[in-house]
């Protein structure tokens, strides 16, 4: 079968949804499919794209038996809604051409990932005329997010609706990484036989919990008797990391109690400019990919804070690792969100923007490992059961198979 997919984001971006795309497609490619990407270069999540690669230039390359188009792409320095919305459209305008030289390979299968779906309407039109299947997956609800956010203006709202609403129409498949999204997919009209669910996965066999104490602690200075809060991810503004330092601030009287901001993106700047002063928060960079349990494995308590207007749009990659790690997981979210429903299962769940909420779930865990372990193993078990990466890539593969069935 040949299966091309379109996005913006790809190995070796090491988290978000460059990881996943990468991972699919080496697999696809691994049992014997003929698999072709256009991606841009990889900048994400420092927002700068990384060497040897240049933001000017097309090029092409074999990566695990994937064959990559790389189109050029801008990058602002720094990311504000309106440079993010011509960050995409570079992506879409630039990636053109080399999704349009398609049609020459008649892929079976095409895919576009969203972000980018302003990339989609070209993509769409390659499968109808090479006669394959068209497959659009969301990993974020763009229009909703830049509307809500209010990142567009609400004058815009009705037509970018609109205009979502008959582009969704059309793919033959329109799937999406949680429950939540993909009855947002079917309040926007896409029929529920074409809606498909496909999580975002973590390899458990990759990430698990360690029976030994992280290396990271004796590499970072950091005692074994402290107990550490870890938030591991990228550092954007939709995230809502200020209430981390916020609740650091309230629990500097706390002994033997440390936060540890591990990662990449636009907001860390400001966020370490906030926590300037306070002892018990430290940063540190975004770590490599074999460092990851080692990471994951360092925290006692992880926190995944989201603001309350972009809590349901989006379902967070990063707790994937954390509930696989076996620790125990505080999030800020409605229960009536994606997140409150998974978390609300294994872990603890407080309001969005209640610092007082997260401070006394924090105290509450420090102070008690037994209902620590208990949390994390739970986690840990729906990891296994709902999130294996095996299992997930097995169905995209059985669902890409049938769809070529169907033509």
């Amino acid at each position: 079968m040949r299966f091309l997919v379109v996005g913006i984001n790809f190995h070796p971006e090491l988290t978000g949804i460059g990881k996943y795309t990468g991972e699919m497609a080496a697999y696809l490619a691994a049992i014997g499919h003929e698999v072709r990407v256009v991606a841009g270069p990889p900048y994400y999540p420092w927002w700068q794209v990384q060497p040897p690669y240049r933001w000017w230039r097309y090029c092409r390359e074999t990566w695990r038996g994937v064959e990559v188009w790389r189109s050029p792409l801008w990058v602002p320095r720094r990311v504000s809604g309106f440079k993010r919305v011509l960050h995409l459209a570079s992506f879409a305008l630039f990636s053109a051409p080399l999704v349009l030289a398609q049609v020459f390979w008649k892929p079976d299968v095409v895919m576009v990932v969203a972000p980018a779906l302003s990339a989609a309407p070209i993509a769409w039109l390659v499968a109808r005329l090479s006669g394959a299947k068209a497959w659009l997956h969301i990993q974020d609800f763009e229009v909703d997010a830049a509307l809500e956010l209010g990142i567009l203006p609400g004058s815009m709202a009705g037509w970018l609706r609109a205009s979502e609403r008959t582009l969704l129409r059309r793919f033959d498949v329109v799937s999406s990484i949680s429950g939540r999204m993909c009855e947002r997919l079917h309040l926007k009209g896409v029929e529920p036989e074409r809606i498909v669910f496909f999580p975002n996965w973590v390899d458990t066999r990759a990430i698990h919990p360690l029976n030994h104490v992280s290396p990271l602690r004796k590499e970072w200075g950091i005692p074994e008797d402290t107990v550490v809060v870890l938030y591991s991810g990228n550092m954007g503004e939709k995230q809502g990391l200020e209430i981390l330092v916020e609740a650091a601030s309230r629990l500097q009287a706390e002994p033997n109690l440390l936060f540890v901001l591990c990662g990449e993106g636009a907001a860390r700047e400001r966020l370490q400019t906030q926590a300037k002063g306070l002892r018990n928060v430290i940063f540190k960079p975004l770590q490599p990919a074999e460092r990851l349990n080692d990471l994951l494995n360092l925290a006692d308590i992880h926190v995944l804070p989201q603001r309350a207007d972009a809590a349901d749009l989006v379902m967070p990659s990063k707790l994937t690792g954390m509930l696989a790690s076996g620790r125990a997981v505080v999030a800020t979210a409605e229960p009536d969100t994606e997140v409150g429903r998974v978390v609300g299962q294994v872990g603890i769940l407080v309001p969005p923007g209640d610092v007082e909420g997260l401070v006394q779930a924090i105290r509450d865990l420090a102070h008690d490992p037994r209902r620590r372990a208990a949390l994390g193993a739970r986690g840990r078990r729906y990891a296994e059961h709902h999130l294996d990466k095996q299992q997930v890539l097995d169905r995209i593969h059985d669902t890409l198979v049938k769809l070529r069935g169907k033509r």
